[in-house]
């Protein structure tokens, strides 16, 4: 029998740099100080496909109203990112999204976003350390603004957004009080938000567009040389036998994450272009046989190379791996 006394639970803070790293609130204070991250929270992000479920939004922004009614200024920047048109149009309707207007934050195109690094930060240059807080579901290096500098925090929207108007990773909004610009002490109370809309979804725009019935005459053309766009040849068909004695490209050392394998941020705009995203083939991976990350042994030129560039001499060569 497995007990859990859940009026002992508290929130948790996951990070920097990996999302099973996870610090109680209640200690977060402290292993700041310990391990020297910077205290200064320069932005807090919500939503993303992760947490911008009506009930998400619903209690950020019961949090944004107790401060904007109490005359509470933000002191990070808080951006949001409605997870599917159909949310961003009923928290439009339903005035979600204007609590947050009013306060200063930023709702984001619907989409992605800074979650996979859609985000063209200007506050910062690359290499300045600085941490920002999360809702999303991965907070690894570089992953949200191509910073690897940039200390990445994942904690629950709630959480993300009282945090922002402290500015500060030494705030615990369950216990401490902040000060409004008229000298009085401000606590946030719990946060509330409905699961679900009372008047359903606004499904929003209706952005499809439906191919045409007979579609024998299409073509799809592509500028050959577009380093965006690419189409598609045919792969070499199996010869139906199994490989064997094949050559091993990488074995990686501790986390194989989708981040390690296929990085975010700014190869996305490869994402139509399989030859040119396929430069970013496990370049963040280490290497189990020399502790570096993008850095094994080519076989074919005996020499140690990037996992990309070994990878298409092994291809141009014939040699299974």
């Amino acid at each position: 029998v497995i007990e859990i006394d859940l009026n002992t639970l508290e929130p948790h803070v996951n990070g920097p740099f990996t999302p099973d790293l996870a610090t109680p609130l209640s200690e977060f204070k402290d292993a700041v100080k310990k391990n020297g991250w910077p205290e200064e929270l320069k932005a807090g992000l919500i939503g993303s496909c992760t947490n911008s479920s009506y009930e998400d939004m619903s209690r950020s922004a019961s949090l944004v109203q107790q401060a904007l009614d109490a005359g509470l200024p933000m002191k990070s920047q808080f951006f949001i990112t409605p997870g599917s048109e159909q949310i961003r149009a009923t928290i439009t309707r339903d005035g979600q999204a204007e609590v947050f207007d009013k306060a200063g934050g930023v709702v984001l195109a619907n989409a992605c976003g800074p979650c996979i690094g859609q985000w063209d930060r200007q506050d910062i240059k690359k290499g300045d350390k600085n941490s920002i807080f999360i809702s999303y579901n991965r907070n690894f290096t570089g992953r949200n603004d191509g910073n690897p500098a940039t200390h990445a925090f994942v904690t629950s929207p709630e959480l993300v957004t009282a945090m922002v108007y402290a500015g500060d990773l030494s705030f615990n909004p369950m216990t401490d009080t902040l000060t409004t610009p008229s000298g009085k002490p401000f606590k946030f109370q719990p946060p509330n938000g409905t699961e679900l809309p009372p008047r359903g979804f606004d499904p929003g725009n209706d952005t499809y567009q439906a191919p045409p019935a007979d579609r024998s005459a299409v073509q799809v053309v592509v500028n050959p040389t577009s380093q965006r766009l690419q189409l598609l040849s045919p792969f070499t068909t199996w010869d139906g036998k199994d490989i064997e004695n094949a050559t091993i490209l990488i074995k990686v050392k501790g986390k194989c994450t989708t981040d390690h394998i296929s990085m975010a941020g700014p190869w996305l705009k490869y994402r139509g272009h399989l030859d040119n995203i396929s430069n970013n083939m496990l370049i963040g991976a280490v290497n189990s046989a020399n502790g570096e990350a993008n850095k094994v042994h080519n076989k074919v030129t005996d020499q140690w190379e990037a996992v990309p560039k070994t990878a298409r001499d092994y291809k141009r060569d014939g040699v299974k791996w």
